[in-house]
C-alpha cells in the first residue's frame, strides 16, 4: 500500500493547507472511508464516483484548479469492499442532503470568479463585481421595496427610522439608491451625512460622535461658505435658522447616520432635540439611522436611557432573500445578458437556500436562521461557479453547491 505522503490526494490537501478532518467534515463523508481514500487511494465499491465528485467539488471550492484535479479523472482503481465493511465501528455515511450551516466563515469570505470560470460559462465579466451602477441594477424584492419606501417617506415627511440589517444585507445600497433617486427625480430633498470615520461609542477606541458634530454637518451642508459660530449654543441656533429657511424655500431634509450601532447613547438621546426643531408646527429634519444588528440592542425599549427616542423610531429590518433568491440571481445574470438556466440547474437554487441556513453554535434545529443576504449569496455563487468550472461540470447543480 502507498504511504500517506505519496497519494495525490494527500499531497493536494497538504498543498491547500487542509487536513483529512476538513475534507470529511466538509462533504459529510465517513471518517474511515475518507482515511482509506486519502491514505491509500482505496475507494469504496459503492458510490465511488459520487465520493470522487464530492471530493473534487470540495477541493475546487477550497483553492484547487483544474490541473490539480486531473488525477481524479478517468476510471477509479483499487476499489474495495463497501464502506460499511471497512470498520465495524465506522460512522455511517452522511446523507447526501445539504446540511445546515454552523458559523461557516467560508461563506463570509470574499470570492471572485476565476478567468477559467468566466470562460467555461461564457461570462464576459462577473455579475457581482461593480454590479450596482444604476438604479436598475438594484434588485427590488418585496422587503427591499418596503425599506426603500420607508427611507423615502422619512426624507419627504421628516420621519425617524432605523434601518437594521446584517453586514452585506444591502443597507448601504438602499441609501445610495435613495440619493440617486432624489437626483433622478429632481426631488427637493437635501441629504445630510455626518462623517462616521473612526466613530466609536466612546473615545477609548476611536472618536465618539457628539451632537455638536451633527449641528456642524447641518451647517456645512446647507451653507458651506458660511462661517460657523464658535459656541455650541450659537451653532445650534445657526443650524435651526438654516433648516427653517431651507424648508421655507420648499426643501425637506434627511439626516443619515451610517454605522449607527456605534453611536454613543448620549448622542442618540440628543437626536430627540434635532427631531423637535420646527418652523411653527412643521418639522425641519428627518433622521435615518443605518446600522448592523447591534443597533437593535441599542434601541431596546428595556433601555431606560434611550426610551424617549425609541418610542419615536420606526424600525425597519433588512430581510433575507429566501423565497426571492432565484429572482435575485436571475436578475444579476440578466444584467450581464446571461440566462440563469444556462449556468444553474433547477435544483441548485434550493441547494443555495438550504446552504445559507445557520444554526448558532450549540443551538438546535429550531434556532436556525437564514443568512441569505446578497453579499453572502454572491460569495457562495462565485465559489460554486468556480468549483463547477474546475471539475468540468456543464452547470452548477445541487451537488456542487453542497460541496462548497
Amino acid at each position: 500500500m502507498e504511504s500517506k505522503s505519496t497519494t495525490p490526494l494527500a499531497g493536494l490537501l497538504a498543498k491547500l493547507g487542509h487536513s483529512q478532518g476538513d475534507l470529511y467534515r466538509g462533504i459529510g463523508m465517513s471518517r474511515s472511508v475518507c482515511s482509506r481514500i486519502v491514505t491509500y487511494d482505496e475507494w469504496p465499491k459503492r458510490k465511488a464516483h459520487i465520493h470522487r465528485d464530492s471530493i473534487a467539488i470540495w477541493l475546487a471550492a477550497n483553492g484547487a484548479d483544474a490541473a490539480d484535479l486531473r488525477f481524479l479523472q478517468g476510471p477509479i482503481k483499487n476499489e474495495t469492499a463497501p464502506a460499511s465493511s471497512h470498520l465495524a465501528e465506522a460512522t455511517p455515511e452522511a446523507p447526501a442532503t445539504t446540511q445546515a450551516l454552523q458559523e461557516d466563515p467560508m461563506l463570509l469570505r470574499n470570492e471572485n470568479l476565476t478567468p477559467e470560470a468566466k470562460a467555461h460559462f461564457s461570462l464576459r465579466r462577473s455579475p457581482f463585481i461593480d454590479d450596482i451602477a444604476t438604479r436598475a441594477d438594484v434588485f427590488a424584492s418585496p422587503g427591499m421595496r418596503m425599506a426603500r419606501a420607508a427611507l423615502l417617506d422619512a426624507a419627504l415627511n421628516h420621519g425617524f427610522l432605523a434601518l437594521i440589517g446584517e453586514s452585506g444585507s444591502g443597507k448601504s445600497t438602499l441609501r445610495e439608491e435613495l440619493e440617486q433617486r432624489i437626483l433622478d427625480e429632481n426631488r427637493p430633498v437635501i441629504v445630510i451625512k455626518p462623517y462616521v470615520l473612526e466613530m466609536e461609542p466612546d473615545d477609548n477606541k476611536g472618536r465618539a460622535m457628539k451632537s455638536g458634530q451633527i449641528a456642524e454637518a447641518i451647517i456645512t451642508t446647507l451653507a458651506p461658505s458660511t462661517s460657523m459660530k464658535s459656541s455650541p449654543q450659537a451653532r445650534a441656533k445657526q443650524a435651526h435658522e438654516l433648516l427653517s429657511a431651507s424648508v421655507a424655500s420648499g426643501f425637506s431634509h434627511l439626516l443619515i447616520i451610517e454605522e449607527a450601532h456605534r453611536l454613543p447613547k448620549a448622542t442618540l438621546k440628543h437626536l430627540k432635540g434635532f427631531m423637535e426643531l420646527k418652523r411653527g408646527m412643521q418639522r425641519l429634519l428627518g433622521v435615518a439611522l443605518i446600522g448592523q444588528t447591534e443597533l437593535r440592542v441599542l434601541l431596546s425599549e428595556q433601555n431606560p436611557e434611550v426610551r424617549e427616542i425609541v418610542q419615536r423610531c420606526e424600525v425597519v429590518d433588512m430581510r433575507p432573500l429566501d423565497n426571492d433568491l432565484g429572482d435575485y440571481i436571475k436578475h444579476k445574470f440578466a444584467r450581464m445578458d446571461v440566462r440563469l438556466e444556462d449556468v444553474f440547474t433547477d435544483d441548485a437554487i434550493d441547494a443555495i437556500r438550504a446552504r445559507l441556513v445557520r444554526i448558532p453554535r450549540g443551538g438546535k434545529a429550531s434556532d436556525a436562521v437564514s443568512i441569505c443576504y446578497p453579499l453572502v449569496v454572491n460569495n457562495l455563487v462565485c465559489r460554486a461557479i468556480n468549483a463547477a468550472a474546475a471539475v468540468g461540470y456543464p452547470k452548477v447543480d445541487a451537488q456542487v453547491v453542497g460541496g462548497c
